[in-house]
């Protein structure tokens, strides 16, 4: 039997990082480096995101983390395949699922 922590491990590799395209808030107290972070207008504190829109901290080769051990809080408080997990990892899939087109005979000339 897999523990807990393998198990949550081998549901973020079967995923697409899609948490990385979370907007993460960093507070102070994450001591994140500078050019990690981006503030939006109002002044919150972010994780910035590269020009594909995924988390600057992402390796993508691997796609794990980069700064695991450091992490901000708002992503060591996100639970790998917890409610909101699955439902973020559903509004990915429908949002980029291909179709096949289909031509009906009705539609032929």
């Amino acid at each position: 039997m897999k523990s807990p922590r393998s198990s949550s491990k081998d549901g973020c590799h079967r995923c697409d990082a899609v948490c990385c395209r979370l907007t993460v808030m960093v507070e102070p107290e994450d001591r994140i480096a500078p050019h990690l972070t981006a503030t939006l207008t109002g002044g919150l504190l972010v994780m910035a995101r590269g020009e594909d829109g995924w988390c600057v901290a992402l390796d993508a080769e691997r796609m794990q983390c980069s700064i695991y051990d450091a992490r901000p809080d708002t992503c060591r408080r996100f639970r790998m395949l917890g409610p909101y997990c699955m439902a973020v990892r559903e509004d990915y899939a429908r949002d980029n699922a291909r179709g096949i087109p289909v031509q009906l005979e009705a539609d032929r000339p």
